[in-house]
């Protein structure tokens, strides 16, 4: 047999040709960010064939309960209830929002791309990078997943994004002080997006938006009326146009359910701290064997939620929150401890001894059959059928499943399902960045990674994989940044500084191409 390969056929010649002549119609400015979007999407529509219509789990029924039973709490993203409230009414499943969320996430990732490129991130970098979270498991298979944290993803990629490209216009000299109009409009949805779809994101906002003030003096004043202003969009939603609407708030139990854990934590620990009238009105929220028992591990604070009648505890909460200042001020080192404890995700590296390591994991397609005791509405609803798995193809399904379980190999927990790494990964390589390029303004590439990290470490009931995801994406996106790491440090000259005009300055000062 010949070893000379066929030649392709006129056909496929023909066929090439035209797809090179399309190509060569585009934009260059739009060609890796084009490119990066068509890889990603493909990847990512093999998860959603595997696992359509979505990746299901106790939270995402808790959403499907609330908007179709008429019960909505703003104790989920309100936001992403009404995204669910679409996909259920229009199409009657989660297929067309999951694969919605692809799409955006596509998107964001390609934009990432090209915002790296003004800091000197070539596209045969940064592409790997992106085309890899869409394709490796954990994060190739989260976007397919129903949960606000998805949304929330994509807007932190997002703002991510548009910071890499202020500060790559500040480092290439086309910083005039001013941001662009479209620069503004997708801050702006990121900001939203991060407050929105997840309660406590605004604090992460802010710290973003303080970096970015340090780092863009020109743009101090419309960078702090952007954040301000999405902040008060945030919190008028919730304060007052929610419950304006008949969005229920959140049981006062569930509020302070962190208040509940670290009283139990400090009741397992140091018993003697705790008066008879303590531990008569503990006695009163539960059996004090249940605080007992819900204070051995400082990890989640789940295991105690669920031992409150929630009834009960409700009018319980004032003199609750009174015992617990008492006994911070009694035992500060082991409430904060506990609290260290429960943050463990966001700030360490391996898993605890004592973690639950399943907790760390997003399930795959699996609801917990506690759910229907809490909300027997579902047992008979028709979208229960809905969440039901039902792939596209049997034969990526396996091999989704194969792949997606091999992920979940206990030795590779803190490299694929903890952010704590990514996060650190994230500040080394910003920091070598910035003196490489001789340019402390590059920092701020970091400072939403911090504000997640920080957040999460100041209040997380469980340690679910999910609360650190949007730091695994940018970290992965700033290994891009190795390539740009080589060499010398590269002088840097702020055009102010120069007395040139950008288009006059000397490229050597103020352009780096690794």
């Amino acid at each position: 047999m010949s070893d000379i390969p066929p030649r392709p056929s006129p056909d496929a010649r023909v066929v090439a040709a035209k797809a090179r002549a399309l190509w060569s119609r585009v934009p260059p400015a739009l060609r890796l960010p084009l490119a990066v979007f068509l890889a990603c999407q493909a990847c990512y529509l093999l998860w959603w064939m595997a696992f359509y219509p979505g990746m299901i789990d106790y939270d995402s029924l808790v959403h499907a309960w609330q908007v179709t039973t008429d019960h909505w709490i703003s104790n989920h993203s309100v936001l992403y209830n009404c995204l669910v409230w679409l996909t259920l009414n229009l199409s009657g499943g989660f297929a067309a929002l999951t694969l919605l969320q692809t799409i955006a996430m596509s998107a964001a990732l390609g934009y990432a791309c090209a915002s790296l490129h003004t800091l000197g991130v070539r596209g045969r970098w940064s592409a790997p990078a992106a085309v890899a979270c869409a394709l490796v498991p954990p994060l190739g298979p989260f976007a397919v997943f129903v949960g606000k944290d998805v949304p929330f993803t994509i807007c932190a990629v997002l703002t991510f994004a548009v910071t890499a490209r202020l500060l790559g216009r500040r480092l290439n000299g086309s910083w005039n002080g001013r941001l662009r109009r479209s620069e503004v409009a997708l801050l702006c949805v990121g900001f939203l997006g991060i407050g929105l779809f997840r309660n406590n994101g605004f604090p992460m906002t802010v710290i973003a938006a303080l970096c970015l003030l340090l780092a863009l003096p020109g743009a101090r004043r419309l960078i702090t009326a952007l954040v301000t202003a999405t902040t008060a969009v945030t919190l008028t939603l919730m304060l007052v146009v929610y419950p304006a609407v008949g969005v229920e708030p959140p049981r006062q139990t569930l509020v302070y359910n962190l208040h509940y854990a670290d009283l139990a934590v400090t009741y397992a620990q140091a018993p003697g701290l705790f008066t008879r009238d303590d531990l008569r009105l503990m006695a009163r929220a539960t059996s004090l064997s249940n605080w007992r028992a819900g204070g051995t591990s400082c990890y989640a604070s789940d295991p105690m939620y669920r031992k409150l009648d929630r009834d009960v505890t409700d009018p319980l909460t004032e003199p609750i929150v009174r015992l617990w200042w008492r006994t911070l001020r009694k035992a500060p080192h082991i409430v904060m401890g506990a609290r260290i404890c429960r943050g463990h995700l966001a700030w360490a590296v391996f898993p605890g001894p004592k973690d639950q390591g399943g907790r760390t994991w997003n399930s795959l397609n699996w609801v917990n059959p506690e759910f229907y005791r809490w909300y027997p509405e579902m047992q008979k609803s028709p979208y229960r059928q809905a969440a039901q798995p039902r792939p596209l193809s049997t034969t990526l399904n396996h091999a989704a499943d194969f792949t997606y379980g091999t992920s979940r190999v206990p030795q590779l927990e803190w490299l694929l399902w903890r952010g704590a790494i990514w996060c650190y990964a994230t500040y080394v390589l910003v920091a070598r960045l910035a003196r490489t390029r001789n340019c402390r303004p590059l920092l701020a590439l970091a400072g939403l990674t911090l504000g997640i990290q920080l957040t999460v470490l100041a209040a997380i009931p469980s340690p679910s994989f999910r609360y650190m995801v949007a730091p695994m994406f940018i970290g992965v996106l700033c290994l891009s940044l190795i390539p740009a790491l080589r060499g010398a440090a590269v002088p840097f000259v702020p055009p102010q500084a120069s007395g040139k005009t950008p288009s006059t300055a000397s490229p050597k000062n103020v352009e780096y191409v690794p």
